[in-house]
């Protein structure tokens, strides 16, 4: 085994949380989604009715409040998630689509980001913006 204390970590976030006033709707609609980009539930918190998704730790969270207040939706704020390719894109959009997510845009290129971005945006059941995207090296 290595120790692996020392090294950098690959990213700056730690997790990112979106309220919910439809918890078990919500983690039904995430559990699928979430599959399209190879995330999966990898802790639950029953007590606070947490769930965290991720590839190894949770890295993203649905849940109610902690202070039990009604859940807002950030203006300008979305989570983005990254696809492997254009169509895990598409297959994430899909599952949002089918599970009852409204769109935000379609999948498709977005040069107005770079000629590599390819992406999707929905509305998830509570109205939080997120997004699929892939970085194609081969637009660059």
């Amino acid at each position: 085994m290595t120790d692996n204390q020392n090294l950098e970590p690959p990213t700056i976030i730690s997790h990112l949380s979106v309220g919910t006033a439809q918890f078990e709707k919500a983690i039904a609609f995430y559990d699928r989604v979430l599959a399209t980009v190879g995330a999966k539930r990898v802790f639950d918190e029953p007590e606070f009715k947490a769930v965290g998704y991720g590839k190894q730790y949770p890295e993203f969270w649905v849940q109610e409040p902690f202070n039990r207040e009604p859940p807002s939706v950030g203006n300008g704020s979305h989570v983005a998630f990254l696809a492997t390719t254009k169509q895990a894109v598409h297959e994430f959009y899909q599952a949002a689509i089918d599970a009852g997510a409204t769109c935000d845009g379609e999948p498709g290129p977005r040069p107005q980001y770079s000629d590599a971005y390819y992406g999707c945006f929905v509305r998830d059941l509570d109205g939080h913006k997120i997004e699929a995207m892939y970085w194609d090296e081969a637009q660059q």
